[in-house]
């Protein structure tokens, strides 16, 4: 378990970054050095937080895909009967208020409000009584999609390239600490867009618990120290939201809160 509660990574006035503890309304930090999640030491200097940046680089952004049953439903696919993997590349990592920048390929663009776990240790072979004990903590990711390229005919059905574009993964904004989440299974998921409400979910609703997803995705393969993994979004997606769907435009909004997480609010601008 780590010993700070929050954790984020932000520049200071004179542009240095740093990892820290935040104050509760984020303007500062306490400095926590060192150059990775598994390289901090605790120091007594605050600093005035500037900007947020993403808390940290993944190496390794493990994906599941309908993983909540409203979802599933409201997407007209049958229930998996096994966790639905995909990955987003290291590059699609943004900042927690951040621009999202919408490539020109990019016209259904589409919001996915997310749990995101921490890994806190390698993780092979993991029994789900096991997983939680691999958790260094959490924070919540907005899984940006665009949608025509989740087709059929443009993708074979696979997801990945839909959500691979630069900066489709904002996210933040702090990793809270494992031990202050008992139940990751009773968290309320809210998305905001414009300030409507087009999510409003619960992580009760999942398929697959994080326990679980943790507990398969290991099994033969290890899961790296340090590996995001997104478990998922609950229904409400502008993909099946109206007939036919109201896409995010430049300029609109998306707010994503996790109940005892926090949020993350990003702009989107197209090219």
């Amino acid at each position: 378990m780590a010993s700070w509660s929050k954790l984020v990574r932000f520049t200071d006035l004179a542009g240095n970054i740093h990892f820290g503890e935040p104050t509760d309304d984020f303007s500062h930090a306490k400095v926590w050095e060192g150059i990775s999640l598994f390289s901090l030491a605790r120091t007594d200097r605050v600093e005035r937080i500037a900007a947020l940046l993403p808390p940290y680089q993944p190496d390794s952004i493990l994906c599941i895909g309908l993983n909540y049953l409203d979802h599933a439903k409201e997407c007209n696919r049958p229930i998996p009967s096994y966790p639905v993997l995909f990955y987003k590349p290291k590059l699609t990592v943004n900042g927690p208020f951040s621009d999202v920048v919408v490539p020109q390929h990019c016209k259904s663009l589409d919001y996915e409000n997310e749990l995101c776990v921490v890994m806190a240790r390698d993780a092979k072979d993991v029994a789900e009584s096991d997983a939680i004990d691999y958790i260094l903590g959490y924070t919540v990711g907005n899984d940006v999609s665009s949608r025509e390229w989740q087709q059929q005919e443009r993708s074979g059905g696979q997801f990945s390239f839909a959500k691979s574009c630069d900066g489709f993964l904002p996210f933040g904004p702090a990793i809270v600490s494992a031990r202050l989440v008992p139940d990751p299974q009773n968290l309320a998921l809210v998305t905001r867009v414009n300030g409507e409400v087009v999510q409003d979910g619960s992580t009760c609703n999942m398929i697959f618990s994080v326990a679980k997803i943790i507990s398969f995705l290991s099994q033969g393969t290890t899961i790296p120290a340090g590996a995001l993994i997104m478990t998922g979004t609950p229904a409400g997606v502008a993909a099946f939201k109206t007939s036919p769907p109201v896409w995010l435009r430049n300029g609109d909004v998306v707010e994503c809160a996790i109940s005892g997480i926090g949020f993350i609010k990003n702009k989107m601008v197209t090219q």
